[in-house]
């Protein structure tokens, strides 16, 4: 009896330490972290749009001869203007604030302690296009002069790698994106909207884009109009579906050195319109549809009315607020937080690892110069 009472403790105790470990592997693949859904990605760089007007919209100071070249304020108050900095930004990005920012995150709200700056201390777009999408401030980049790249982007490394290789694009806005992204050696499309879309499939509405551009004049030397970038970039994503998209609108820089108030407002509306196109045109492709992040973000920031009343038309090293951006992303691994208060400082540089990261590659192990990807949006390491 003595002998039976013994081992049926020691069976007793060897079915709880199956259990305690059958419970312990069940708690420990509990916590591990869901499976990416990110397969593709979208980066969309809206060109000198402040973070004023981002998180507090249309702003009446603005709306002057002296200050926005601005004749008739009324009717630009009556379409802009609103109570509250809520109403204001809802009315100028509809977009960007209810599907982005709630259903994603925003960043760069300084009045909320929401920081996102650059590094190269420079503020002008080919050093802020080069941090943003190679990870690191190139000291030998110091203006928009078309001197090549000495660092791959990362959307360079990622169509080195074989399960992107052949379907990665960019579309700018700016005749200096061949010399950003290295046109003729880094492997992939890239449209700098002078000239026609060349590679890929080629459809009958890329080829009246691409007429289009050949015909209209251009107001601006080497820069086209957002309108014959945006179309042409959907237009060969509905027929290439890419995995890594680059696309840049850049009216609202050039509006905005104009002084023109009312054409940069009305620039920052349209490529509003623009992203909800683009997002509601991947969600409705099997391609895209709950695989995609999209990530935006500007190249600089611009100057206010602290340094003169034509300040806030102008960035670089001599326009305080120059250095001064934000950040949103939105797609299945970003989680829902909306606008974000009080988090650590963001930089320009951590956004290429971003890129990367939100589809599970770690761009850093191959760039070691290049910044870490953002916590936040990726999870911390």
């Amino acid at each position: 009896m003595v002998r039976y009472a013994g081992r049926m403790r020691t069976l007793i105790l060897s079915v709880l330490a199956s259990v305690v470990v059958f419970a312990g592997v069940a708690v420990a693949q509990d916590v591990q972290p869901p499976a990416r859904r990110t397969t593709h990605v979208v980066h969309v760089m809206i060109d000198g749009l402040r973070w004023q007007e981002v998180f507090t919209g249309a702003d009446e100071r603005y709306m002057t001869k002296e200050v926005g070249n601005v004749e008739k304020a009324d009717p630009l108050k009556e379409r802009w203007i609103r109570p509250t900095p809520e109403e204001r930004r809802a009315v100028l990005m509809p977009f960007f604030w209810s599907v982005v920012a709630k259903e994603g995150q925003v960043f760069g709200n300084r009045s909320k302690g929401s920081v996102v700056d650059i590094t190269n201390g420079i503020g002008v777009s080919y050093p802020g296009y080069a941090e943003t999408l190679c990870g690191v401030a190139e000291p030998v980049i110091r203006d928009n002069r078309h001197i090549m790249n000495p660092n791959p982007t990362v959307f360079e490394w990622l169509n080195g790698k074989d399960e992107y290789k052949g379907r990665v694009a960019a579309f700018g806005a700016w005749n200096t994106f061949a010399f950003i992204f290295r046109e003729k050696t880094c492997g992939f499309m890239v449209d700098d909207g002078v000239g026609p879309i060349e590679g890929g499939k080629t459809t009958e509405g890329i080829r009246m884009i691409n007429t289009i551009r050949s015909e209209i004049p251009y107001r601006w030397g080497g820069v086209a109009f957002d309108t014959l970038v945006y179309n042409g970039a959907l237009e060969w994503i509905r027929a290439n579906e890419p995995r890594a998209v680059f696309l840049c609108m850049g009216e609202t820089d050039e509006w905005a050195h104009e002084y023109d108030y009312a054409k940069y407002l009305e620039a920052a509306h349209q490529a509003d319109k623009n992203l909800r196109k683009l997002w509601e045109m991947l969600q409705s492709m099997d391609e895209y549809r709950g695989c995609t992040t999209l990530i935006i973000n500007p190249d600089h920031g611009r100057g206010d009315l602290e340094g003169g009343p034509r300040h806030w038309g102008d960035h670089g090293q001599k326009y305080a607020g120059s250095h001064m951006i934000w950040l949103a992303a939105i797609g299945p691994d970003i989680a829902p937080l909306g606008e974000r208060e009080k988090t650590e400082t963001i930089t320009q540089n951590q956004i290429a690892a971003t890129i990367a990261a939100v589809l599970g590659e770690d761009f850093c192990a191959a760039q070691p110069k290049a910044a870490k990807p953002v916590a936040e949006l990726v999870g911390r390491e």
